[in-house]
C-alpha cells in the first residue's frame, strides 16, 4: 500500500469514527471511539520511530531541540535570526508552545493575524532547517498569564483540563483552529512540524479529582488534534517520569516524554549542587514504561527563571551554566535520550502583560540566547561542542547502555561510568561519582576495541584527569570516513569526509592531556607540538590541551585538530543545506557564523562579528577558490601548507548616536484624572452581578467586584464606590487582590488614603485606611488602583488556582453596610472587545492614558504639559502620571545593537500594610511602579521596592531603528509626597556586524481618534 493510500484509509476510517461517535465528552460519561483509528494504522510514513530513535524519510536523527516562544519576541522577521543561532549551535530542532489566551481573548473570536500569525514561524524554520514540535495545549503553563488559558476561562464553570463538558465545549474552538494551522505546516505537507504535543505535563490533580489521569480527557484533545489534521506521532510530556499515557494504555500518545529540572530554581545560591540531584533511575524507569519509544526528555532544564524580588538572571546562569551542561546532559546521554529539548533557549520578554504573576518583564531564563539575542555566554558554545558531536556520531543512537559502573571501567571509585556500546563503537560517559564534587580527580579509563581488545588508558605513564563539575564522552572504535580512531580520550567536536581531505576536530579541557590512537601506516605533527608512538601496528598521539593548537596529519589526507576546549569554541559546522549537510563548511572565526555556501570556485560565508577577527576554513572550501565573501563583502584570502583558508575579517565599527533621555522635550499628562471632583464616570462597567461566574471563590461582597467577572483580565484595574456618608464612618477596610508583587492605591475623592506598595510573595492585601470627618448627607466617592500582575497558572488540576480573581474581594465601610457602597470599575478600553488587535488582548491595562490610546504612536500630545519627564520632574504628589517623548534613530544598515532601558537601580521599604498620606517610607526613595511603553508595545513594568530587572532590552523591529519613535513612561507613586524615576537611560549594550538581513519594523496600530472613540 502506497504512503497516500494509506493516508487516505486512515483518513476516512477516522472520519467515519468521528460520525459514529458523540463529540462531548460529558461528567461520567465515555466517549465511543476510545479505540482511535490512528492507533490501528500509522497515519503517515515521513516521522517514525523505534525504541531507539526517530526516523525522518527513513533516516535516524538525534532530535536536539531547543525551546522558543514566538510570542515572547513579536518581531517575525527576527524568527529566522533566532533559528539560525540555534542552528550554528548544531540543533536540528525547536520546540515551541503556542498561547490561547493571545488568539482567543474574546471567546469565540479568534485572531492570528500579524505577529500572532504562526505561518512566518514556520516559513523561518524551514528557511533555517529547524524541524518543530508544536505545543499548543491548551495548557501550556509557560510562566504565561493562566498558564495559556485565556481570562474568560474565570467565568468557566467546569473544572479546568477536566473531561467537563463545559469546559472542552471551551476549547473547540481554538484547538481546531491552531490544530489546522499546525496540520498545514507538517512535514507530510512540506513544513517543519514533525511531532506534536497534546496538553501539557498532565501530572498532578488534587484529592476531590476522581478520575487522574484521565483518558477521556486527554483522549479528548488528542482527537482534537486529530480531527484538525495532524497525523504526525503525538508525544507526551510528563511533569515527571510518571508513565502516563505511554504506548499500551488507554489514550496513549505514539511516544512517551517527560520533563527534568533537576537543579530547581534557587538562583539565590547558585553555586550550590545539592546532593542527589543528580537522575540516576531514569533509563531503568524508560525501560520499564515505555520500552518500545525512544528516551524523550521533551524539557530539559536549560537555564531557570526568576520571580519578582529574585536575584536575577546572571546568578541563575551561574546555577545553570556550562559545568552543568557538561555533567546533566552528558548523564543524559548515558540515559539514552535521543529526543533531547531544552527549556529554554531563547526566552525572550514577557511584553504586554503576558507574563503570570510570578515572573517579571524578562524571561531571558539565562538560556544560551539572550533576551535581546546575544550569544555571548559560554553555554551557548558549551551545546555548540555538545550538538555537533551527535550530528556527526550516528553509531550513538543505537549503542546500547550498559549499567553505571564505578568499577569496571575505571582506577578509582571516585568516578563513575556509563558504557553505551554500538557495534561499531565505544562510548564511555565518565563523571565524578559524587556528581557534585569539586575536586580534580586522576584516572586511568578501559576501553573495549574489537581489533586490540581491551586497552587501559592512556598507556603510559600518564594520567587522565577530570575535574570537579565536568564530564567526558571518551570513544573507541571510532569511525572518520574510513579511518578508525581506536580510542581518544579527548572528545570529538565534529569531522566530516572530503573529496580530497577528512577534517577531525577533537578537544580537550584546558591544561588537560589526552591520548589518541589511530590505525594508520603514518601520522605526522604537521602544527603544534605534539608525541606519536607506533605500537602494534597503530599510532599513539599524547598531545596537551593549550591555546597552541596541534594538527596531526594522518595517513596522506586526514588531519586531526587537536583544541583546547576553550579553542573549540571559535571553531564552527556550518551546514550547507537546511535539512542535510552532505558538505558542511567548518572554520575557525569568530563571534558566529550563520551560512556558508559553495558555488564552483567561490565560498560564501554570512555571520556576525563584534571586533575584527581573522578566519580559517578548514574544510569544505571549494580545491581551486578564487572568490572569498563574507557578508556578501569580498576579501583576500591565504592558502595555508596544509591547505587551510584565511582570511583577515575587519570589523568596521560604525558611529552611533542615541539620544538620552534626560535631555529629550517630554510631555505630561495626568492619568489618574478618576479622583478628580468633576470626573464623570457613566461610561464604566457597574458592578451589579449578585453572583459571580468564579467557581474558585464565593463572594463576600454584595455584588462582584472580581474583575474578570465583566470581562477585564489584564493589566491596571479601576474600581470606584459610590456612597452617601451618614458622618458615623472613621475607616474602611479593602482586601484586594492582584498576584504576586502587586500593589494598590486608595482615593477618597481626590484624597490620598495610601497603599499597599506590595513584596515579592504578596499575592492580596488586608489594608485598612483612616478616613478624614465626612460630613452627613453627602457624596463620596473611593477610588482603588490595583496593579493586576497576571493571572496564576493552573499545573495542578482540580486547583482551579486560574481562576484566583482580581480585584476587590471584600470591604468594609465602618459603621455602615457593605450595600451603602455603589461600585463601577473598568480596565482596559473595551475588556474582550479590545481596540488594538495589532498587539492583542493584553498589552494594554486600564490606566486613562491607556483607554484613551495615548500610549500609542500619534497620540495628541500636542494638548499636554511640558515636562521634562519622569526623571527630572516626577509626580509632585500622590498619583499617577504619564509621560511621553519622541526622538528619531538613525542607526547604520547591516548591524544589530541591542538596545535597553535601564532604570537607576534603588529600592525603598517594603509598605505591607496601610500608608498615611504624609507617611515616611523609612527610605530616601518612594515606591514607585513604572510601564515603560515603545511605538505603543508594552515593554516594560519596573516596581522598584520588588526588583530585581531594571534593564529592559526592545528588540529592533519594536524600536524603528531608521526613524521616529514613540516611547512612553506611566508612574505610578505609592506613597505620598513627590515621587520621581531615580534614574532612566537608553543604550547600546553592543554593536555587531551582522550577516542577518534586514529586520522590519512591526506596524502596530497608531492613535485615531475613531479607534478610541467612547473612551472614558
Amino acid at each position: 500500500m502506497t504512503r497516500l493510500v494509506k493516508l487516505a484509509s486512515a483518513i476516512a476510517l477516522s472520519c467515519l469514527a468521528v460520525q459514529s461517535a458523540a463529540r462531548a465528552i460529558a461528567n461520567g460519561g465515555r466517549p465511543i471511539d476510545l479505540i482511535k483509528p490512528y492507533k490501528r494504522e500509522i497515519l503517515q510514513d515521513i516521522v517514525t520511530w523505534d525504541e531507539n530513535s526517530l526516523f525522518v524519510h527513513g533516516k535516524r536523527i538525534f532530535l536536539y531541540s531547543g525551546e522558543f516562544h514566538p510570542y515572547r519576541l513579536p518581531v517575525p522577521s527576527l524568527w529566522l535570526d533566532v533559528f539560525q543561532k540555534i542552528k550554528a549551535m548544531g540543533y536540528n530542532g525547536v520546540s515551541f508552545y503556542v498561547d490561547w489566551a493571545l488568539l482567543e481573548g474574546k471567546p469565540g473570536t479568534y485572531r492570528a493575524e500579524g505577529v500572532f500569525a504562526m505561518e512566518p514561524f514556520y516559513e523561518a524554520a524551514m528557511k533555517a532547517g529547524i524541524y518543530l514540535i508544536a505545543r499548543p495545549g491548551p495548557y501550556i503553563n509557560a510562566e504565561v498569564s493562566g498558564g495559556g488559558f485565556p481570562g474568560w476561562l474565570q467565568r468557566n464553570p467546569g473544572i479546568l483540563r477536566t473531561r467537563d463538558e463545559a469546559f472542552l465545549n471551551a476549547t473547540d474552538l481554538y484547538m481546531s483552529k491552531i490544530g489546522a494551522s499546525i496540520a498545514k505546516a507538517q512535514i507530510t505537507n512540506g513544513g517543519p512540524v514533525i511531532l506534536v504535543q497534546p496538553e501539557n505535563e498532565y501530572t498532578g490533580a488534587t484529592e476531590k479529582i476522581k478520575e487522574f489521569p484521565d483518558a477521556q480527557y486527554f483522549g479528548y484533545v488528542e482527537k482534537q488534534l486529530r480531527d484538525a489534521g495532524i497525523v504526525v506521532p503525538l508525544i507526551s510530556n510528563d511533569a515527571s517520569a510518571k508513565g502516563y499515557f505511554a504506548p499500551g494504555k488507554e489514550a496513549a500518545v505514539d511516544i512517551y516524554g517527560h520533563d527534568g529540572y533537576p537543579l530547581g530554581f534557587n538562583c539565590a545560591n547558585p553555586t550550590v549542587w545539592p546532593d542527589n540531584a543528580l537522575p540516576t533511575t531514569w533509563r531503568q524507569v524508560h525501560m520499564q514504561q515505555s520500552p518500545s519509544t525512544p528516551f524523550s526528555l521533551v524539557e530539559f532544564q536549560g537555564g531557570a527563571f526568576d520571580p519578582w524580588g529574585g536575584p536575577g538572571f546572571d546568578k541563575c546562569g551561574v546555577l545553570v551554566n556550562a559545568e552543568f551542561e557538561r555533567v546533566f546532559y552528558k548523564n543524559n546521554y548515558a540515559f539514552g535520550v535521543t529526543i533531547f529539548n531544552l527549556y529554554m533557549t531563547y526566552g525572550g520578554t514577557n511584553w504586554g502583560n503576558l507574563g503570570h504573576p510570578g515572573g517579571y518583564t524578562s524571561y531571558d531564563y539565562s538560556s544560551v540566547i539572550r533576551e535581546d539575542r546575544r550569544v555571548d555566554r559560554e553555554k551557548y558554545s558549551e551545546q555548540k561542542l555538545q550538538a555537533n558531536f551527535f550530528k556527526v556520531t550516528p553509531s550513538f543512537l543505537t549503542a546500547s547502555r550498559g549499567n553505571a559502573s564505578t568499577t569496571a571501567w575505571t582506577n578509582t571509585a571516585a568516578l563513575t561510568v556509563t558504557p553505551a556500546l554500538s557495534n561499531e563503537t565505544g562510548f564511555y560517559i565518565t563523571r565524578h561519582t559524587k556528581y557534585n564534587s569539586l575536586e580534580r580527580t586522576a584516572y586511568k579509563l578501559n576501553v573495549q576495541t574489537k581489533k586490540f581488545g581491551k586497552l587501559m588508558v592512556p598507556q603510559g605513564n600518564t594520567t587522565l584527569m577530570l575535574n570537579g563539575r565536568d564530564s567526558k564522552i571518551h570513544v573507541s572504535d571510532y569511525n572518520v570516513g574510513g579511518l578508525n580512531l581506536i580510542y581518544s580520550t579527548g572528545e570529538i567536536f565534529t569531522w566530516h569526509k572530503y573529496p580530497t581531505n577528512t577534517v577531525v576536530l577533537i578537544y580537550g579541557g584546558p591544561g588537560e592531556t589526552h591520548e589518541l590512537a589511530v590505525e594508520a601506516s603514518s601520522a605526522s605533527v604537521v602544527e603544534g607540538t605534539a608525541s606519536t608512538t607506533r605500537k602494534n601496528g597503530y599510532t599513539i598521539i599524547n598531545w596537551e590541551a593549550t591555546s597552541d593548537r596541534k594538527v596531526v596529519k594522518v595517513n596522506s589526507n586526514v588531519y586531526i585538530y587537536l583544541l583546547d576546549r576553550n579553542s573549540a569554541y571559535n571553531y564552527w559546522s556550518v551546514d550547507q543545506a537546511p535539512f542535510d549537510a552532505p558538505n558542511p563548511v567548518i572554520l575557525q572565526a569568530g563571534y558566529l557564523m550563520r551560512t556558508a555556501k559553495v558555488s564552483g570556485n567561490t565560498l560564501s560565508v554570512t555571520g556576525d562579528l563584534n571586533t575584527t577577527t581573522s578566519i580559517e576554513i578548514i574544510g569544505g572550501a571549494p580545491e581551486k577558490l578564487h572568490k572569498l565573501t563574507f557578508n556578501n563583502e569580498k576579501f583576500d584570502f591565504k592558502t595555508s601548507k596544509i591547505g587551510t583558508i584565511t582570511a583577515n575579517i575587519d570589523f568596521p565599527k560604525p558611529r552611533i548616536a542615541i539620544p538620552k533621555l534626560n535631555e529629550l522635550k517630554w510631555k505630561y499628562l495626568d492619568t489618574l484624572p478618576e479622583i478628580q471632583p468633576n470626573y464623570d464616570d457613566s461610561k464604566w462597567t457597574k458592578a451589579d452581578l449578585t453572583k459571580t461566574y468564579n467557581t474558585l471563590r464565593k463572594l463576600s461582597t454584595p455584588t462582584s467586584l472580581y474583575a474578570s467577572d465583566y470581562g477585564y483580565h489584564t493589566g491596571t484595574l479601576l474600581f470606584r464606590g459610590h456612597f452617601t456618608a451618614t458622618g458615623v464612618e472613621k475607616t474602611i477596610y479593602l482586601h484586594t487582590q492582584g498576584g504576586s508583587a502587586f500593589g494598590m492605591s486608595a482615593y477618597l475623592n481626590n484624597q490620598f488614603l495610601g497603599s499597599f506598595t506590595g513584596f515579592d510573595a504578596g499575592i492580596n492585601a488586608n489594608s485598612t485606611f483612616t478616613l478624614p470627618n465626612l460630613a452627613s448627607g453627602k457624596e463620596y466617592v473611593v477610588t482603588v488602583v490595583i496593579d493586576n500582575m497576571g493571572l496564576d497558572e493552573d499545573w495542578t488540576v482540580g486547583t482551579e488556582t486560574m481562576k484566583n480573581p482580581r480585584g476587590i474581594l471584600n470591604y468594609e465601610l465602618s459603621g455602615r453596610e457593605q450595600s451603602a457602597i455603589s461600585w463601577k470599575l473598568t480596565g482596559n478600553l473595551g475588556g474582550e472587545d479590545y481596540r488594538d488587535i495589532s498587539r492583542g488582548p493584553l498589552n494594554e491595562g486600564g490606566l486613562y492614558a491607556e483607554r484613551q490610546g495615548f500610549h500609542l504612536p500619534g497620540a495628541p500630545t500636542k494638548e499636554w504639559k511640558d515636562s521634562k519627564g519622569p526623571v527630572l520632574d516626577g509626580l509632585k504628589g500622590p498619583g499617577i502620571g504619564f509621560f511621553a517623548t519622541e526622538f528619531d534613530l538613525r542607526l547604520p544598515d547591516e548591524y544589530d545593537i541591542p538596545l535597553s532601558f535601564t532604570f537607576e537601580n534603588t529600592t525603598s521599604t517594603p509598605m505591607l500594610h496601610s500608608r498615611a498620606p504624609n507617611g515616611t517610607q523609612g527610605s530616601a526613595v518612594p515606591a514607585y511602579r513604572v510601564q515603560l511603553f515603545v511605538n505603543g508595545w508594552q515593554f516594560g513594568k519596573y516596581v522598584n521596592n520588588v526588583g530585581p530587572q531594571t534593564k529592559f532590552p526592545v528588540p529592533e523591529g519594536i524600536f524603528n531603528y531608521h526613524g521616529k519613535n514613540y516611547v512612553a513612561v506611566s508612574l505610578w507613586g505609592l506613597d505620598g509626597g513627590e515621587t520621581k524615576i531615580q534614574g532612566l537611560e537608553l543604550g547600546i549594550d553592543d554593536i555587531i556586524w551582522s550577516g542577518f538581513g534586514d529586520v522590519k519594523t512591526v506596524e502596530g496600530e497608531r492613535w485615531e481618534k475613531e479607534r478610541r472613540r467612547g473612551a472614558y
